[in-house]
């Protein structure tokens, strides 16, 4: 039967998000139910409640999740209840052509939940990436839970489902981070200190993070940098040339988002270099570079969609990463809050002071 428990709700643009009674309804075919134990705030909810992502208001905001799966609907096979998984914005299709191509990452006809969880009147609800976790209850595909061993936090697990994936992923995935290469990450906020830890992982010699606040630049130095750039101070493309012996770094992770930081990650990185977007533009931005330097240095300009992660594949074993200590997710956690505290922590996020605000549900 439906369910009513009390979800944060963007109800218009700029507005602040406030605490609503939702109504989930009972899992259907290839759904699941599921007890969010904690979820963490990302920026993408905060680009939602701006209207940034889209205009169907309203929003249930949060996606960023970890839980335990409360029920399922007919023909769910993959969970069940009592599991503990992480939400997942990319249920992969198994059909369309990027899957039957075994490249299930770009899946481009992912599942969500085919029913809506609604406001008490019956206002259908967008769910903020298909998920909508700043709840007690909420319903996803079946295909969103990702099963993973239920000895990690859920208030550490949880970020693998945003943006400490994306992070990893950028390097990992789509930039091929190897060993003994040189990185360099702009931008040290959530997303850019995962690309740093992920650099780590795969064995990066030099790990070069640029910044403008020197608190995240000491955060990026605790995930793993060899060597940090304050922007404001000092050029970053110099500064990462002469840290790479004149030549420029094998792989640049963007993790801003703006056209001016992306030119510099350009240049900065090495010849037949990778450069990785990860960070979100705005829709109106545009890039000029110029067309003879695409040409001439060679490499590859990529954007990297969720850290082109399989969630089945990738979530599990970060997990086990996390479990032997070799992935420190708990260093993201800056504070933890309730539901009450949303509004607050985009705020917080907004000046810089958190890399995430976690809400335990």
């Amino acid at each position: 039967m439906p369910i009513q428990t009390q979800g944060v709700v963007a109800l218009g643009k700029g507005r602040p998000v406030s605490l609503e009674t939702i109504v989930v309804p009972e899992p259907g075919p290839g759904e699941a139910r599921v007890e969010v134990q904690a979820c963490g705030v990302c920026h993408t909810d905060l680009h939602y409640r701006e209207g940034g992502i889209s205009d169907d208001f309203p929003f249930l905001l949060g996606h960023e999740a970890a839980g335990v799966v409360e029920s399922v609907g007919p023909d769910v096979t993959d969970v069940a209840p009592g599991d503990f998984v992480i939400l997942n914005w990319r249920a992969v299709c198994g059909q369309c052509r990027a899957c039957l191509r075994g490249r299930p990452w770009y899946c481009f006809n992912t599942h969500n939940a085919k029913q809506k969880m609604t406001l008490t009147d019956g206002t259908p609800l967008s769910p903020a990436l298909g998920i909508g976790a700043f709840l007690k209850h909420t319903l996803v595909a079946a295909g969103q839970c990702t099963k993973v061993d239920p000895q990690a936090p859920a208030t550490v697990a949880g970020l693998l489902g945003c943006g400490v994936m994306a992070g990893i992923g950028a390097a990992v995935n789509t930039g091929n981070v190897g060993r003994g290469d040189s990185v360099a990450v702009f931008g040290c906020g959530g997303v850019g200190n995962a690309a740093v830890a992920g650099a780590r992982l795969a064995g990066a010699s030099t790990i070069i993070g640029v910044d403008v606040d020197p608190r995240k630049l000491q955060w990026a130095t605790d995930f793993g940098a060899t060597h940090v750039v304050n922007s404001r101070e000092t050029d970053p493309v110099e500064a990462i040339r002469s840290l790479t012996g004149g030549f420029g770094a094998d792989v640049v992770v963007e993790a801003v988002g703006l056209p001016q930081v992306y030119e510099q990650a350009f240049y900065a990185r090495d010849l037949a270099g990778t450069v990785v977007l990860v960070g979100v533009p705005r829709p109106d931005m545009q890039l000029t570079l110029p067309f003879l330097e695409v040409f001439g240095r060679g490499g590859a300009l990529k954007s990297s969609w969720y850290g082109d992660c399989l969630p089945s594949r990738d979530f599990p074993m970060l997990v086990d990463l996390y479990r032997q200590g070799r992935l420190p997710l708990e260093k993201f956690v800056t504070e933890t809050g309730s539901l009450g505290d949303v509004e607050a922590a985009f705020h917080k996020m907004e000046r810089g002071e958190v890399l995430r605000t976690v809400i335990e549900l």
